[in-house]
């Protein structure tokens, strides 16, 4: 049975929409909708994989954003496959395309973010602007995962993985990096070491005067065997204090689950937040292979805000 059929279980989760068409090895997400109501969807692998969908149902295999290759990232990636570049970050602005995404090898901090531009968003058309933020291995932190949130504070890119967790910058909105006028490193979420600091995958949106930053818990990438969940937390600030329901902070280890492994729907996790028209939805990765622990497939559910918190339908 395809795992996205199975029936939600007694934990109160349900199972992703159904989705058809080119879902798996879909892993790290991210969505944007066009002017023409075309859909397209990016996520880790060889020179970062683009998807489109007319519907946000069916999705097509259209290339990479890099299809000749991404050179000036081999100094982060892994010697043994230096084309897979990590946790692409989609979102369009004032007629262009704005992609973040990572370059790194598993387990390092010798990492960094790059961003490209694009006036169609389509393989091939993408403009290397350069790299945004680095860490090296003696860093307290990974720089990984990043997330653009834009609002009338600002522009601002969240990132991190493990170790002292989740953090944000400023960005100037003319270049896209760090803006020379608030050089602050904010700190969003830590997890304390005996969970080995698994805190990643940040993702900040706005609703109702209230910011949320989802991110993802435990273990990812371990096929059938992952305990990836999402998790969130708000604030009244882009850059915090963001705390649970229960008022514990996320960089004390708070956070509020959102979903979690139930039935066949294993580690779901990396979510990205997309507000279309007056649906929200939540994109994330699980995974169904137990054999393939690389592999992981395409998800989406429909989020309600209930009481001030998101509720995934």
């Amino acid at each position: 049975m395809d795992p996205a059929s199975a029936s939600a279980t007694p934990g109160g989760y349900p199972d992703p929409l159904p989705l058809n068409g080119d879902l798996d090895f879909v892993h790290d997400p991210s969505m944007v909708r066009t002017s023409d109501g075309t859909y397209l969807l990016y996520s880790t692998g060889h020179n970062l994989q683009i998807r489109t969908s007319p519907d946000r149902t069916s999705f097509t295999a259209a290339g990479s954003v890099w299809p000749d290759g991404a050179p000036w990232t081999e100094p982060f990636t892994s010697p043994n496959d230096p084309s897979i570049l990590w946790a692409p970050d989609i979102s369009f602005h004032d007629g262009t395309f704005y992609l973040y995404y990572s370059a790194s090898s598993f387990g390092s901090r010798n990492s960094a973010i790059f961003l490209a531009t694009s006036s169609t968003g389509l393989s091939g058309t993408w403009k290397n602007r350069g790299k945004v933020w680095q860490t090296r291995e003696d860093d307290e932190y990974n720089s990984i995962d990043p997330n653009l949130v834009v609002d009338d504070t600002g522009w601002w890119l969240s990132f991190g993985s493990f170790w002292s967790g989740l953090k944000m910058i400023r960005l100037d909105p003319e270049t896209g990096k760090q803006h020379s006028k608030d050089q602050t490193l904010y700190s969003l979420a830590t997890r304390p070491a005996s969970v080995d600091g698994a805190v990643e995958a940040p993702y900040v949106v706005r609703h109702d005067g209230y910011y949320y930053l989802f991110a993802s818990f435990d273990a990812c990438c371990q096929g059938t065997s992952s305990t990836y969940r999402t998790m969130v937390g708000r604030s009244t600030s882009v850059t915090g204090p963001y705390v649970d329901r229960d008022g514990q902070k996320m960089s004390d280890g708070g956070g509020t689950e959102v979903l979690a492994s139930h039935g066949s729907i294993l580690g779901p996790g990396h979510p990205a937040v997309l507000q279309d028209g007056s649906d929200w939805l939540l994109i994330y990765h699980y995974y169904f292979d137990e054999f393939n622990p690389g592999a992981a497939r395409l998800a989406m559910n429909t989020i309600d805000w209930v009481e001030g918190w998101p509720v995934v339908r």
